[in-house]
C-alpha cells in the first residue's frame, strides 16, 4: 500500500479545488505549502489529451512575490543574471535567481507590472524569506509581500480559442511571454501567454478567491465543445519539452551554466548582481556537469522517488532526476545532470534503476520530435 500524504491546515487549498476534486484528482503533491495536482486520469491519459485539447490547471502553488517601491528595479536585478534594465511593464521574464557562489536560489517568472513593481511567479522554495533579507541587508525602500495571487493555466493547443470565449477578442493579441489587464466578473486580473509545457497558453493571476469557482465554471462552460479537462502540469510532456524542476532536477547545489540557463545570464553587460564574480569564474573555466535528456530501453518503469544513478562502465558520471514512459517515444525518457565530458547527444549509459540497470542514450533537451 502506498502511504498517503497528511493534509492539514498547513496545507493551503486554493480557490479552484473545489472543481478540482469535483474533476476527479487523484494525486496531490505539495509545492510552496499548496496543494499541486499531479493526475487526474493516468499520466498517459492526460498527456494525449494535453496535446490534443485545452485543460484547466490549478497552479495557485505558484505564489507570487510582490516587490514594489522606488528600489524595487535596484532590488530585482540584483536578484538575477538576466538583464531587466531594457523590460517594459507587461513583460513577463523567466529569470534564475543566484546566490554569491553562483547556485541557483530559484527560477521565476518576473512579472513587471511598473517601474516600481514586480510579481516573482516562484518555484518551490520560500524565496519571500531569500527577498526579504536581502533588502533588510541592503537597506532599500521596498515593500515585500505575498498577494492573495491564485494562477490558474489554460494549456493545451485549444486554449487561445477558449480564453477568447471568456475574455474576449483581446487575448489574441497577447504575444508571447507578455501580459495584459483582462476583465472577469468586472474585475481586471492579469492574463500572462505563459505556462508549463509546450503546447501553447495562457495563466490567468486572479487576485480575487471570491472568483475561483466562477472563473473555473465559466472556462468550464465555454469549452464543453473543445473537450476540455482538468489537468496539471504533466510529467511525460514535461521531461520530453525540457522544463527543469526546481528541487528535484537542480537544487541550490547548481548553477545556471549547468542547467543550461546561459541565454538568461548577461555577463557581457555592465550592472550589478548577487553571483556575478562566481558566474564569470563559472563560464571562464566551464561547469563541470550539464543537464541532459535520456532515452531509456524500457516500456514500463516504477516511479522515480530518489535519484537514479547514471553509469559508464561502471562508474558513476551523474543522476537521473525525473523519468518517465514516453507513448509517443516508446521508450522511457528522463531528465539527467551528467558529467560534462558524457554530456553529448549519442553516448551511451546505463541508467540504474529499482529494476535493475538499463541501457539509455544521451539526448538533447527539449527532446527532438518524433517521427511521424
Amino acid at each position: 500500500m502506498t502511504p498517503a500524504v497528511w493534509a492539514s491546515t498547513r496545507v493551503r487549498r486554493t480557490p479552484f479545488t473545489p472543481r478540482v476534486e469535483a474533476a476527479g484528482v487523484v494525486a496531490y503533491t505539495v509545492y510552496n505549502h499548496t496543494l499541486l495536482p499531479v493526475m487526474f486520469r493516468s499520466l498517459e491519459e492526460d498527456y494525449w489529451h494535453l496535446k490534443e485539447h485545452v485543460q484547466l490547471w490549478d497552479v495557485s502553488c505558484q505564489r507570487q512575490v510582490e516587490i514594489r517601491g522606488v528600489d524595487a528595479a535596484r532590488l530585482v536585478q540584483l536578484l538575477t543574471p538576466r538583464d531587466l534594465s531594457t523590460a517594459e511593464a507587461g513583460r513577463c521574464l523567466y529569470a534564475p535567481l543566484v546566490d554569491s557562489r553562483g547556485g541557483i536560489v530559484n527560477d521565476p517568472v518576473i512579472s513587471k507590472l511598473a517601474d516600481d513593481r514586480f510579481w516573482l511567479s516562484i518555484a518551490d522554495a520560500d524565496v519571500g524569506l531569500w527577498v526579504s533579507g536581502l533588502a533588510h541587508g541592503l537597506g532599500v525602500k521596498v515593500e515585500i509581500a505575498e498577494p492573495p495571487v491564485s494562477p490558474l493555466a489554460v494549456q493545451g493547443p485549444k486554449a487561445e480559442e477558449l480564453m477568447a470565449r471568456v475574455f474576449g477578442g483581446a487575448v489574441r493579441d497577447i504575444r508571447f511571454f507578455r501580459f495584459a489587464w483582462l476583465e472577469f466578473a468586472a474585475h481586471p486580473v492579469m492574463v500572462a501567454r505563459t505556462g508549463w509545457s509546450k503546447q501553447g497558453g495562457f495563466e490567468i493571476y486572479l487576485d480575487r478567491p471570491d472568483l475561483g469557482v466562477p472563473l473555473w465554471d465559466a472556462l468550464w462552460e465555454a469549452g464543453q465543445d473543445l473537450e476540455v479537462r482538468a489537468g496539471c502540469p504533466n510529467l511525460i510532456e514535461r521531461i520530453e519539452g525540457g522544463f527543469l524542476s526546481y528541487g528535484g532536477d537542480f537544487t541550490l547545489e547548481h548553477n545556471p551554466f549547468e542547467c543550461r540557463f546561459e541565454r538568461f545570464c548577461h555577463l557581457d553587460r555592465p550592472f550589478d548582481f548577487i553571483g556575478r564574480a562566481a558566474l564569470e569564474e563559472i563560464a571562464e573555466r566551464g561547469p563541470a556537469r550539464r543537464v541532459m535528456g535520456l532515452e531509456i530501453a524500457a516500456t514500463s518503469l516504477p516511479g522515480c522517488v530518489e535519484p537514479w544513478p547514471v553509469t559508464v562502465k561502471g562508474g558513476q558520471v551523474g543522476e537521473a532526476t525525473s523519468v518517465a514512459v514516453s507513448p509517443a517515444r516508446r521508450c522511457g525518457v528522463a531528465i539527467a545532470m551528467l558529467d560534462r565530458v558524457h554530456a553529448e547527444p549519442g553516448h551511451g549509459v546505463v541508467v540504474s534503476s529499482p529494476d535493475g540497470e538499463l541501457a539509455a542514450v544521451v539526448s538533447d533537451l527539449p527532446f527532438p520530435p518524433t517521427s511521424p
